[in-house]
């Protein structure tokens, strides 16, 4: 038994109590527990309300992001159409520009292929022509390995140059002197120099041999027959055209070829004044031409020469001619002064009856006073 104050409690009231006790004391501590439960669930409850409220923003941006993909995708299929659109006329423009080039590509090449057709032709008719030229230089070659036929060639040459540059009076072809020998051309120059000859001559043989020489004795060869050949031309042209009273005291060697006259002139200079010593001078066809337009003026001047004594008998009768016109202009004006004075004398008479008809007609039969003018005779015209 348990004692407590004024009552006295047996075991069943004590465990009586205690049950009640620890009911309390266990609704004491679920009340303190419900209280700290209460304060820890008050930052959840506000988290719980924070989070429906993002959760309510979420959903409004994924309605907004929803709304905004469609936005999009609307926007990504009119722009794929756009594209598709654009790709298609881009297409359509890249089709045409290369249809386009093509057939412009086409038109270019038709163009250059008939143009190079007519190259073609142009080179095929040139081989044609080179062909032929081979063959005349063949026939060239032919024609300048004979001696006859060459001094032929030389010949027509110098007949050619001498034609285009003097007057056909002024010279000759094979012109036969006193002394029997034929030359090639005699140009007529007056006194002095006096006719001049001009021979052609061809030394072919020894310069084509020098050309070929590979060794020094071959050069050497070569050269000395260049040398006999042509000094034995310049004697023979000094002593067959060079004549005394019938030719000029020179005479004129004609090469018709540049390079032989440029050969000597460079490598053989003791030829040429051996030339100028026996008075034969060496020409090629260009300084030839040259020489014959200097006698052209020679030939010019001296038939002004041989006309100035017609032209002065020409001036002395001009002369004459112009006297005796004068002469008569001055007769001719001294018979206009006389008739323009005749026609003064009749002007006054012509006055004078005219008044004398004008007091007639009316009729002034007063004594008429003497006229103070005598009437003046008309002078008789000189022959």
């Amino acid at each position: 038994m348990i004692q407590v104050g004024e009552y006295l409690l047996g075991p069943v009231e004590v465990v009586g109590l205690g049950a009640v006790a620890l009911v309390i004391l266990l609704l004491i501590l679920a009340i303190r527990a419900a209280g700290r439960s209460a304060r820890v669930a008050e930052p959840l409850a506000h988290q719980i309300g924070a989070l429906g409220q993002r959760v309510e923003t979420l959903s409004a941006g994924q309605q907004q992001l929803s709304g905004g993909l469609t936005h999009v995708a609307e926007s990504q299929a009119a722009a794929q159409a756009n594209l598709l659109q654009h790709m298609e006329k881009r297409l359509q423009q890249v089709n045409q520009q290369m249809t386009e080039n093509l057939q412009g590509s086409s038109r270019r090449t038709a163009h250059s292929l008939g143009e190079l057709q007519e190259r073609l032709k142009t080179i095929d008719k040139a081989q044609e022509n080179i062909t032929k030229l081979s063959g005349d230089v063949l026939s060239l070659q032919d024609i300048l390995s004979n001696k006859q036929t060459r001094g032929a060639f030389g010949e027509i040459q110098l007949n050619d140059i001498v034609g285009k540059a003097l007057p056909k009076d002024s010279y000759a072809l094979q012109q036969t002197l006193s002394n029997g020998k034929r030359a090639d051309c005699l140009i007529h120059l007056p006194n002095p120099p006096g006719p001049i000859v001009i021979d052609s001559k061809f030394p072919l043989e020894p310069y084509e041999a020098l050309r070929r020489a590979e060794t020094q004795g071959q050069l050497n060869e070569a050269a000395r027959m260049l040398r006999t050949a042509v000094r034995a031309h310049i004697k023979a042209i000094s002593e067959k055209y060079i004549l005394e009273g019938e030719t000029a005291d020179g005479a004129l060697m004609f090469l018709p070829s540049e390079a032989v006259y440029a050969e000597l002139h460079a490598n053989f200079p003791e030829l040429v004044r051996e030339g100028f010593a026996a008075r034969v001078w060496i020409v090629s066809p260009t300084t030839c031409m040259a020489t014959l337009n200097t006698m052209r003026a020679i030939l010019k001047d001296a038939r002004m020469r041989e006309q100035a004594g017609a032209i002065r008998r020409e001036l002395g009768l001009l002369y004459a001619d112009v006297e005796r016109l004068g002469t008569r202009v001055e007769n001719l004006d001294r018979h206009f002064g006389q008739a323009a004075k005749d026609l003064s004398d009749i002007k006054i008479s012509a006055d004078k009856a005219g008044r004398r008809a004008r007091r007639l007609d009316n009729f002034d039969f007063e004594e008429l006073a003497p006229e103070s003018e005598e009437a003046i005779p008309l002078a008789k015209p000189e022959g």
